[in-house]
């Protein structure tokens, strides 16, 4: 099910049928080095590992992860959506591609569709975003869609640093 449209993307809630997007996304390099090392090793874990993110997100909070998919060829090119944290009151965005769609604007793209959606139909007034202080590209991308550093955070079970960035409606 379509969520949300842009020129080129459609995003929609991720389904168990995602499972092998999943473990090929969540197993690349730099999504481990960035985003973190999500034990996910088998398709199997692929739909634990959505069963609870994105789609227990959308049960207990009304919104998650959305699958990004390429709207001329329909393939999936990575996720974007947000993100409810323990720690933190307010929803953070969050966003991944796989290696081969980075590098074309698509992060970008859906970002703001996402925060549109976030402000929007969703009546938010903060939404944070968090990146290790060494993942430039996501950096300059927050950026220049006007989130503002507040400060360094740890979160659990990490042994460095990242940065918080905010914007508010």
């Amino acid at each position: 099910m379509t969520v949300l449209e842009t020129e080129r993307l459609l995003l929609s809630r991720l389904s168990y049928d995602h499972c092998e997007f999943i473990f090929e996304l969540v197993n690349e390099p730099t999504f481990k080095r960035f985003i973190g090392d999500k034990d996910v090793h088998s398709l199997q874990d692929a739909r634990e590992y959505l069963h609870e993110g994105p789609i227990g997100s959308y049960e207990k909070f009304g919104y998650g992860l959305f699958l990004v998919t390429l709207r001329d060829t329909e393939k999936p090119a990575g996720i974007c959506g947000l993100v409810k944290r323990d720690e933190f009151d307010d929803p953070d965005i969050g966003f991944a591609f796989l290696r081969r769609y980075r590098r074309n604007g698509y992060a970008g793209e859906s970002a703001e569709a996402v925060l549109a959606y976030g402000f929007g139909s969703l009546e938010l007034r903060r939404i944070i975003a968090m990146a290790d202080p060494e993942n430039e590209p996501s950096v300059r991308l927050l950026e220049r869609l006007g989130f503002v550093y507040e400060r360094d955070v740890r979160m659990p079970d990490d042994d460095h640093d990242i940065s918080l960035f905010a914007i508010e409606s």
